[in-house]
């Protein structure tokens, strides 16, 4: 299991394609796993080097005492990409990971070929709503937030067609450390990089879920609005496109990062 040191953290990673291709990361939605990726790996990983880890306090990265900061999760990608001598490299985040794609956007461009922002957001709900998220896992664990979770990620018809699909996801729920994930709760709770938009300095792509309630069509185009060289997509799908859209999802994506090869 390939593991990077990175200060407090021991944060687990996997690549795939070719060792010369060009690098891409991928940066999982508050929850997931490294495996949420699946379904692009196939055909990305003929023309990439694909990138995944486990963000701190998920999956099978370790869980370092909380409250946790997207700058410190933008800085975790950093040290992974020094560990591997990564000078440069494309990132894409869904959720909490685009979260801190738009932190690298902002602080990091040098290091970064292009940005896919995904289902995410610059600030997102109110501290009280985070605050309430993290009592609810105090009292309940995970299995307090499962359910209302699984509802948004998907839309009602793709959890009735694709149960398999959505039981992977979300046994890998199941089994987060909630003290993980309130610490990641935390970090989106003090969040506002609204400011840090204009700054972005990467050719930049904003996918949407026509049906997602978390960010809404209207939330990313306005988030895609206030990047410099930022073009939008909307996908027929909810908060986690990637999954319930993975063929249109992963056409997008491999059709802006090969501008960048041109």
């Amino acid at each position: 299991m390939p593991v990077a040191e990175i200060d407090d953290l021991r944060l687990h990673y996997r690549q795939d394609g070719p060792e010369d291709a060009p690098v891409v990361v991928l940066s999982s939605s508050l929850g997931e796993a490294l495996e949420m990726w699946n379904p692009q790996i196939p055909a990305l990983s003929e023309r990439f080097r694909v990138l995944r880890y486990d963000t701190r306090g998920h999956g099978r990265s370790s869980v370092p005492l909380g409250p946790y900061t997207i700058e410190r999760l933008g800085r975790d990608v950093l040290g992974l990409l020094d560990a591997l001598d990564i000078e440069r490299a494309n990132f894409c985040g869904l959720s909490l990971g685009g979260m801190t794609g738009i932190w690298l956007g902002s602080h990091a461009a040098d290091r970064l070929e292009r940005l896919v922002l995904c289902n995410t957001a610059a600030k997102l709900g109110s501290p009280e709503d985070w605050e309430a998220r993290i009592c609810q896992l105090a009292e309940g664990g995970m299995n307090a937030v499962i359910g209302t979770t699984m509802e948004r990620w998907f839309t009602p018809g793709f959890r009735e067609r694709e149960r398999a699909e959505c039981t992977a996801i979300q046994a890998m729920l199941n089994v987060t450390d909630p003290v993980g994930y309130a610490a990641c709760c935390a970090a989106i709770r003090d969040m506002d990089q609204r400011t840090d938009l204009v700054r972005i300095g990467v050719p930049t792509l904003v996918i949407a879920g026509r049906h997602d309630p978390v960010t809404p069509p209207d939330a990313m185009r306005a988030l895609a609005e206030g990047i410099p060289q930022a073009e939008l997509v909307t996908l027929d799908a909810a908060h986690l496109s990637n999954v319930e859209a993975a063929e249109a999802f992963t056409r997008s994506l491999i059709g802006f990062l090969d501008k960048g090869a041109l």
